[in-house]
């Protein structure tokens, strides 16, 4: 099969259907998608104790666990936790901290020889086994006893998101498996949050996002009908965490309509559970991705399919126009100076 091979070792999209769950997607401009696993944790006080919660000592006692039982080695960095504030007013069976683990290293679950259904079905009963042994654990931390749960985000799973929208389908359709005046409702648009804006942006230009360079991006992902691009200030903010503030305009919100489900599908897959990484930088951005269910782009649906079809290009473009009016496309000192070079 090597003669299937090519020169680089990151698939473009194009192969997208045959991207292995563990394969990395080079993306424009220096970012790339990265895969990795992602766990919610919560955690819950299991005796009648009501001793503070130390974060440090969870966070040691989870990371030893994750290398005794997995043999997986998580640096500090990639286990998140977060204290409920006002602990002493909370009841005892609401839950005392809220946590994140990222596990970035699976090298060790691909083995190249393996087809595409192979890897997808060992990387899914792998994940079934990490949260099989977790989900549950007690964990003694200096005498007093804690439970832990943990699931994986919606964003992170693919079938459930596609499980979801097959529901809607079937249901908001008056029983008829959702063909809804002759069009099954699928979702073609993605809303993807939690993206430093400046990865976005054009350099040098402004450190604002622009439709331009997030165009150029996610058209590595599918055929783009429509696409949005906003500030976005705070990703599912909790009051009752001790949430570090997030500063506004540093993050962005990108909505994307693919050409067609399919398109729209192929490139969920894609984002679901990965995360994006910029060349030279350290920071991961750990995104959350969902499809839209508000339909943010439907409106524009009044004119038949084929009329928005040739409108397509020229409103993304009239739209470029309205984000970019503030951000010339190049100052006009730069095209005097190409003017006047001899």
């Amino acid at each position: 099969m090597s003669h299937h091979h090519h020169h680089h070792h990151h698939p473009s999209l194009d192969d997208s259907h045959s991207l292995l769950p563990l394969q990395t997607l080079d993306l424009d401009t220096g970012l790339s998608l990265v895969p990795r696993f992602h766990l919610n944790l919560t955690v819950h006080r299991s005796d009648a104790s009501v001793k503070p919660l130390d974060e440090w000592q969870l966070k040691r006692s989870l990371i030893d666990f994750l290398k005794s039982t997995f043999s997986i080695v998580v640096p500090e960095d990639d286990l998140q936790v977060h204290k409920f504030k006002d602990l002493k007013k909370r009841k005892r069976e609401d839950p005392v901290a809220r946590g994140k683990l990222f596990i970035r290293d699976l090298t060790f679950l691909s083995t190249s020889s393996v087809g595409h259904q192979e890897q997808e079905k060992k990387v899914a009963e792998w994940k079934k086994v990490v949260v099989g042994k977790m989900d549950g654990i007690e964990l003694s931390l200096a005498g007093v006893r804690f439970k832990l749960s943990v699931e994986i985000p919606k964003s992170d799973d693919f079938e459930a998101m596609r499980n979801e929208w097959e529901d809607v389908s079937a249901f908001g359709g008056g029983g008829d498996r959702g063909y809804s005046r002759g069009r099954k409702r699928e979702p073609d648009t993605i809303v993807l949050r939690g993206v430093p804006s400046r990865w976005f942006a054009e350099t040098r230009v402004s450190s604002k996002p622009s439709m331009l360079v997030t165009h150029t991006i996610f058209s590595a992902l599918g055929k783009i009908r429509n696409l949005d691009v906003s500030e976005d200030d705070g990703m599912g903010k909790n009051a009752d965490e001790g949430d570090e503030d997030i500063v506004p305009g540093l993050q962005c919100k990108i909505v994307v309509r693919f050409e067609d489900h399919r398109e729209f599908s192929k490139a969920l897959k894609v984002l679901c559970g990965r995360s994006l990484q910029k060349q030279g930088s350290r920071l991961k951005a750990d995104y959350e991705v969902t499809w839209d269910k508000d339909n943010l782009f439907r409106n524009a649906r009044s004119q038949t399919e084929e009329n928005s079809r040739s409108v397509a290009a020229g409103s993304y473009r009239s739209e470029a126009g309205r984000y970019q009016s503030h951000v010339p496309r190049f100052s006009e000192d730069s095209a005097r100076a190409k003017r006047f070079k001899v």
